[in-house]
């Protein structure tokens, strides 16, 4: 019986082991995206990323049939959707994104839907389940979110002096 446990437990180890392997690697990247830190200073996102895989070796046994990166990724994005809301809430402190993520002109929200939905390619419904929003506010933010990229606003100073901003 010892032993059984045992051979279990090392093949358990073995096969987290070939999947973190496999996966860490695209989940620090959603992180530091999520995180809009730099990809070459990303505390933040490594902090979130821990967790996230620790939660996916402690359910390694329970998931059969479940993929694993789907079950990191879930826990992923609600630890930052989370942390985010607590952050606005008052309770964290602030953190301005690093100006050389791809992704520091945008809002927290918006971000983790851009991730989820084009990076990651979660399907609009699903990533509605996951954040707990109606599946149009997904599309509206995604789409929001798509548009600050392609057309980032300019600082009121770059639009020059006698140019006048919109009044909406």
């Amino acid at each position: 019986m010892r032993d059984r446990q045992v051979s279990r437990g090392a093949r358990r180890a073995r096969e987290f082991e070939a999947f973190v392997a496999g996966a860490a690697g695209r989940l620090l990247h959603t992180a530091t995206l999520l995180t809009a830190e730099a990809p070459d200073a990303n505390p933040r996102a490594r902090r979130l990323l821990t967790p996230a895989l620790a939660h996916t070796y402690a359910r390694w046994e329970r998931l059969r049939g479940e993929d694993p990166y789907d079950c990191a990724r879930q826990y992923l994005a609600t630890r930052f959707a989370r942390a985010t809301w607590h952050q606005y809430a008052g309770l964290g402190r602030a953190r301005r994104p690093d100006p050389r993520s791809p992704l520091a002109a945008l809002a927290p929200q918006e971000r983790l839907v851009l991730v989820l939905r084009l990076h990651e390619g979660v399907a609009e419904e699903q990533t509605a389940v996951l954040l707990g929003l109606p599946a149009e506010r997904v599309r509206t933010v995604c789409d929001r979110a798509v548009a600050g990229l392609l057309h980032p606003a300019r600082p009121a100073a770059a639009r020059g002096a006698g140019a006048k901003a919109a009044p909406w």
